[in-house]
């Protein structure tokens, strides 16, 4: 089941004295965030109106509505605000939402469960797949690329990898036997 809500962005913090936050946007535009206003929090307890006042280094200035004072925007650092999924626009067959992939049931080729999706990363070159399961101790980080990840099902609830060799622990047992 796919999330009504997706985080399009994230208060990091004031900007100047008169009540603007720093806002990182999650959107491949990073302007359109304040398309999707009224954003929300993820309990849908607060909501805001956004206008973008400006582009600074990591980020954006804006102004949420019914933030006046620095202080008050100081006390958002670190909200996370969210969009409804039928204000997004619609992806191709090939991308999909971040929140879509977390929780995904992760096989290999040969059909053997590795885990599960347990977040998807990006550090700048492109997104990784990060994967916890049995046997996995510090998790497994592959790259989403379509040679990697060939299959995504969403209806289905998994995915299928082809991990570069060596990026999963051997699966032999002490006597040569599959565990």
């Amino acid at each position: 089941m796919t999330s009504p809500l997706i985080c399009v962005g994230a208060i990091a913090g004031s900007f100047g004295v008169r009540g603007e936050v720093r806002l990182k946007s999650f959107c491949a535009d990073p302007l359109a965030i304040g398309d999707y206003a009224p954003l929300t929090t993820e309990d849908g307890s607060r909501s805001f109106t956004v206008q973008i006042t400006g582009q600074i280094k990591d980020g954006l200035a804006a102004r949420l509505s019914g933030i006046a004072t620095k202080e008050a925007a100081d006390a958002l650092k670190g909200l996370r605000l969210f969009a409804p999924r039928d204000r997004l626009p619609g992806l191709p067959d090939d991308e999909f939402y971040h929140t879509d992939l977390i929780g995904l049931e992760v096989v290999d080729t040969g059909g053997h469960i590795l885990g599960r999706v347990s977040a998807v990363l990006n550090h700048g070159a492109s997104d990784l797949i990060e994967v916890q399961g049995k046997g996995l101790k510090d998790g497994l980080l592959l790259p989403f690329t379509q040679a990697v990840v060939p299959t995504v099902d969403l209806t289905a609830g998994r995915m299928v990898v082809d991990p570069p060799e060596g990026a999963v622990p051997d699966r032999a047992g002490p006597s040569g036997t599959a565990t």
